[in-house]
């Protein structure tokens, strides 16, 4: 029974690591088009609280399940398919990390343009950009997990 729910559990958690980080990029991106530093502030406010709630939560619970699954089945973390698990964990959490960071400043910059009745800066775009570049290594790497998860290739 521990085996089900440690799955369980791991199995909502990338879940949740997949679909925070989709409908977080989605909306950010539909905001960061409108031009609008009161939109943008409103979002990127939403979207730092999602990404604390949800995707650290996820983030804590991911290796702590996996570690107990692995732990509770036989695996050894050393199995290809494990090893390569962590390192894509860590590639994702090099790229998240900053992410995190771009998002609050982010949502600095447009609630002061906002307050100002000023356009976004030429900062703020530069953090966009480097936000929006960096979320493609971060969700393959997650993508490439999922995939790892479920086929456990061998050799």
């Amino acid at each position: 029974m521990i085996y089900f729910v440690l799955k369980f559990l791991h199995i909502i958690g990338a879940t949740v690591l997949l679909g925070t980080g989709a409908g977080i990029a989605f909306f950010m991106l539909i905001a960061h088009r409108t031009g609008n530093a009161t939109s943008v502030a409103a979002v990127a406010r939403i979207v730092v609280i999602a990404d604390f709630v949800f995707t650290t939560t996820a983030v804590i619970a991911q290796p702590v399940t996996g570690i107990a699954l692995a732990w509770n089945v036989g695996y050894s973390l050393w199995d290809r398919w494990i090893f390569w698990s962590i390192v894509l964990y860590l590639v994702t959490g090099v790229f998240w990390l900053p992410v995190v960071w771009m998002q609050m400043e982010m949502r600095n910059i447009a609630s002061k343009a906002a307050a100002t009745g000023q356009p976004l800066p030429a900062r703020y775009h530069r953090l966009f950009w480097t936000w929006f570049y960096f979320g493609f290594p971060a969700f393959a790497a997650v993508l490439g997990i999922i995939w790892l998860m479920i086929t456990r290739p061998v050799g």
